[in-house]
């Protein structure tokens, strides 16, 4: 897939062809306020460079996006008073991606009933962990 600088929406808003509501910026990554505010203070944090995922991200690259996005966190939820956040990136549409320009959310958490929900359904003895073990450490 040929992807354009100037087809890409988060492209734009880190070069600030798009007025957005920034947070933080350095030379390496900006981050702005998320136009859904799936719950109030909703922040992107998002390399300038355009990488697809975090699948396709470099050691370096995501280390420095986590980094912001920890200290990012930590003043968000302070100066909002959130009891807590979601920190999360989705990898591929499989995963709820629609904006293919590697992304970390940051979703500040007020109470247990404020709309944004994740499940993890429990599968306990559904799968053999030591097969599991054993094909992630070594692929075929």
């Amino acid at each position: 897939e040929v992807l354009f600088m100037d087809q890409c929406i988060f492209c734009k808003i880190a070069n600030h062809e798009i007025p957005s509501n920034f947070l933080y910026e350095d030379d390496i990554c900006v981050a702005f306020l998320d136009l859904s505010q799936t719950t109030y203070g909703h922040t992107l944090v998002v390399p300038k460079a355009h990488v697809k995922n975090i699948l396709e991200s470099d050691d370096l690259l995501t280390a420095h996006l986590f980094k912001v996005t920890n200290q990012l966190a930590k003043q968000i939820c302070t100066a909002l008073n959130a009891n807590g956040c979601n920190i999360l990136s989705n990898a591929n549409e499989v995963a709820g991606q629609t904006v293919m320009h590697f992304h970390i959310h940051i979703i500040p958490r007020y109470k247990n009933n404020d709309a944004f929900n994740i499940t993890f359904p429990n599968h306990e003895g559904q799968y053999d962990l030591d097969e599991l073990v054993t094909k992630i450490k070594h692929p075929l």
